[in-house]
């Protein structure tokens, strides 16, 4: 196999190259990067740097691949690189918050044996959401800004406050992989070969669980390529990740009285194979989510606002039916890919690439899920609470309650409308769940595709 280079000491790019399994060797260049234009364009400066990067390195071996990149945002003419100190990424993260902009970033792979060399340039537009200066010094308290062009993490707790990109996800966390593989594809390397070979008994082990079952939440035949046994572990994995951000609840009261609700509506819900765990954690944040394998967190702000045990059945009922559908591992699965799901079921894991593969999981979970799935899990949440006893109409009085109280307050960096939007067409859904008529106001602002509920 021919030796690989990375000229570059991004920790984001060694991790997105070890996540897919790519043996290489980190050369990191000291090349300084070129930040003027000079009458050129941004995608020629990326391409240039990457290009000096790259060169610097292969003048130093003999022989094999090397891959040099470089990163820049742009925003209203304006480039932004790493930061130089703390302040300098305050300020950087605040301008950029406040409007879109666009990342560059350049690829340049020398093949040192047959003397070529390809260039390549991936262009993402990112929107985020207004960050306080009070959410950036929390989010700097948690994340190194430093080694970051524009001071964030798409791929860590940087993705709860990026409403959206247009584009390839992987070139906001440094290295579009997509671009990455077919220049390397061009050099006539089979790269499939070099990403799968090391991990091809883990990943004969990983799909010797495959298997298609009925899935009763969805009403379709699902595939799916873990066990339950996985699943669990991969949300035990994650869950060691949050309780180290978190605290629990100090009230026992509270933490009883959700563990007494939570129960029931499991009780009554179509999955018994696993075991389900509810915690509440001192957040004033109006949310609440789950995590594979039967994990559901609330917020104690959440608490707070529900009128009753009604809203707070139908919240926890909701989370279930995401449990119940499996609809975080499905996304996981779909997104992360296989690696992400090996390094959370790994025997003995190395702990930096467990708490990296953990928060990438959480934070990837935390962005939300598809409309389909927010949609079913209202649909099965107004079932399961009306069969533990709850009146079901508590989730319209909820969610119409949180709607006026986030239309009152500045946008924040985790909310229940965060990772849970359309209410209006939800509001429906539970309505014709419940076998209830529909007015004019649960059709305004409903998303143009319709949903289909499965077939009971």
């Amino acid at each position: 196999m021919r030796n690989i280079y990375l000229a570059s000491d991004s920790k984001a790019r060694r991790k997105l190259l070890n996540v897919f399994g790519l043996k290489f060797k980190v050369m990191p260049s000291r090349i300084e990067e070129e930040r003027i234009l000079s009458g050129s364009s941004y995608t020629r400066m990326v391409k240039r740097n990457a290009l000096r990067k790259a060169r610097n390195i292969a003048s130093k071996v003999r022989g094999g691949i090397v891959i040099g990149a470089d990163t820049i945002t742009v925003q209203d003419g304006r480039v932004f690189g790493k930061p130089k100190n703390l302040k300098d990424a305050r300020r950087m993260l605040k301008k950029l918050s406040q409007k879109p902009q666009w990342l560059y970033t350049g690829i340049a792979v020398i093949d040192k044996d047959k003397r070529k060399v390809k260039l390549g340039c991936e262009k993402t537009k990112v929107y985020m959401d207004k960050l306080t200066d009070r959410q950036i010094r929390n989010y700097f308290s948690r994340v190194f800004p430093l080694d970051k062009a524009g001071s964030f993490d798409i791929q860590g707790l940087g993705a709860l406050f990026i409403r959206r990109i247009e584009g390839c996800f992987y070139n906001v966390v440094g290295l579009p992989l997509r671009r990455l593989y077919r220049m390397l594809k061009e050099f006539e390397i089979d790269v499939f070969c070099i990403l799968l070979a090391p991990c091809a008994v883990c990943l004969a082990a990983f799909l010797s669980g495959c298997s298609t079952e009925y899935n009763i939440a969805t009403g379709q035949e699902e595939t799916y390529y873990y066990s339950t046994d996985r699943e669990v572990q991969i949300g035990r994995s994650i869950v060691q990740q949050v309780d180290k951000e978190y605290e629990p609840v100090k009230d026992p009261l509270v933490q009883k009285r959700v563990d007494d609700i939570g129960k029931k509506i499991v009780d009554v819900c179509e999955r018994k194979d696993i075991d389900y765990y509810f915690k509440v954690i001192e957040d004033e944040e109006v949310n609440a989510f789950s995590l594979p394998g039967g994990y559901v967190y609330v917020n104690k702000g959440l608490i707070d606002k529900v009128s009753g045990d009604d809203e707070l059945a139908c919240v926890l009922a909701h989370e279930i039916g995401h449990i119940v559908a499996r609809h975080s591992i499905k996304k996981l699965q779909a997104i992360m890919g296989y690696s992400i799901l090996r390094l959370l079921t790994a025997p003995l894991p190395q702990t930096g690439e467990l708490g990296n593969a953990a928060d990438i999981a959480f934070a990837e979970i935390m962005t939300g899920y598809s409309r389909e799935d927010e949609l079913l899990a209202d649909q099965l949440a107004s079932r399961y609470a009306k069969s533990a006893g709850y009146d079901p109409h508590g989730m319209i009085t909820f969610l119409r309650k949180l709607e006026d109280i986030e239309r009152r307050k500045p946008p924040r960096e985790k909310s229940y409308f965060k990772t849970h939007p359309y209410v209006p067409d939800r509001v429906r859904i539970v309505k014709q769940q419940l076998g209830e008529g529909i007015d004019f106001t649960d059709y305004i602002n409903i998303e143009q595709n319709t949903y289909k509920p499965p077939s009971q």
